[in-house]
């Protein structure tokens, strides 16, 4: 599928992000009272912060658990913005979030991972928003589905909203892993080079889900040149009502931005790196032009067995033949220092591939 192209408003024209990089917006996962809210922002704002966050309406898996205060803890917030000169933001799941918020002048707003993977919410939420100038980010859907991830996007952008970005949290995953959410990092990248002009934040807090591992997380997004970060934080995280594992301090924030971790730039004019770069550049070409013949070559063996398959009335998926390929590459891969994980997405991918075009051969042979 194409991709359509989107009516991006650049992050720098928000009014509320500066350079340099990373933009932040900072706050606790949930607004509790009103003293927590405005303790919070002091010490943010001490430290340069300009956006700030605050949960107002929590999505809770199970009933009982803390669900946020409502509305309520948007007078707050509106009181902090007033003292402190801050911007504020929330996460909304339907147009009542959005009214709420439009009254009490939340400057930006976010759909949240459950909300981005129901098309009808996302819908009702960018009619709400219609003819209104507030930014709007969208966290990643709970799976990783790249098309539910865009179309959120799109339903948004059709409604008028410019100020559009996504916020990159990890996904749900029933392996046991050391994060809170599967990064699945080829995801975001993959958004990215489809939509290059589309600003991109990235939640540690949520992908950690503890402090332990957010700033691995927040390095390795800067990393990648990911604009901007998402990170909660709380004036006592071990008092906070939900998500204390994973919120900092603002002295602990202050300390992770201005001392652990590194933008990087996103090119350099130095010499040595020009000429080295583009050297090494050329080689990566060369390489992928002839892992393309590879390939095409590959595809017209492919071609040639699907004949034979047809001719001898042979079924397409030999599954014992494909499993001993697999072990024998992924052998092969070890020796050339390649991950098993990833040769097996490649080659399970070509795999895929060959399959689809024998089976078009027979479908062939049996519409005659």
């Amino acid at each position: 599928m194409a991709t359509k192209k989107l009516d991006i408003t650049p992050l720098y024209e928000w009014g509320m992000f500066t350079e340099p990089r990373p933009s932040v917006i900072a706050g606790p996962c949930s607004a509790e009272n009103e003293e927590q809210v405005m303790e919070t922002a002091k010490g943010l704002r001490e430290l340069g912060i300009n956006v700030y966050r605050a949960g107002i309406w929590k999505p809770r898996t199970h009933p009982g658990s803390f669900e946020g205060v409502g509305a309520e803890g948007l007078r707050w917030m509106q009181k902090a913005k007033r003292e402190y000169g801050l911007k504020i933001s929330t996460e909304v799941a339907s147009e009542k979030h959005v009214f709420e918020c439009l009254k009490f002048g939340v400057d930006l707003v976010w759909l949240g991972a459950r909300t981005t993977a129901n098309p009808f919410l996302v819908q009702e939420i960018a009619d709400a928003l219609k003819d209104t100038d507030i930014p709007v980010l969208v966290k990643n859907p709970v799976n990783p589905d790249l098309d539910l991830w865009i179309g959120a996007l799109e339903r948004l952008n059709r409604a008028g909203i410019k100020k559009l970005g996504v916020i990159h949290r990890g996904f749900s995953t029933f392996d046991k892993i050391q994060y809170r959410n599967d990064p699945q990092w080829q995801v975001a990248v993959e958004l990215r080079s489809r939509y290059p002009e589309l600003p991109f934040f990235v939640d540690p807090s949520h992908m950690a889900g503890c402090r332990e591992y957010i700033r691995e997380i927040s390095q390795r997004s800067l990393d990648l040149g990911f604009e901007g970060l998402m990170i909660e934080s709380h004036c006592n995280p071990s008092a906070a009502l939900s998500d204390a594992r994973q919120q900092l301090t603002p002295d602990q924030l202050s300390d992770l931005l201005y001392n652990q971790i590194k933008v990087k730039d996103n090119d350099s004019d130095a010499p040595e790196w020009k000429e080295n770069i583009d050297q090494l550049r050329a080689k990566i070409d060369v390489i992928d032009e002839n892992i393309l013949y590879a390939l095409a070559s590959r595809m017209k063996i492919s071609r040639k067995i699907g004949e034979y398959k047809k001719a001898s009335n042979v079924a397409i998926l030999q599954t014992s033949r494909w499993d001993a390929v697999l072990v024998k590459v992924v052998e092969k891969g070890e020796e050339y220092g390649l991950d098993e994980k990833f040769i097996k997405a490649v080659f399970n991918a070509i795999h895929e591939a060959s399959v689809e075009v024998q089976n078009e051969i027979i479908s062939d042979s049996s519409s005659e």
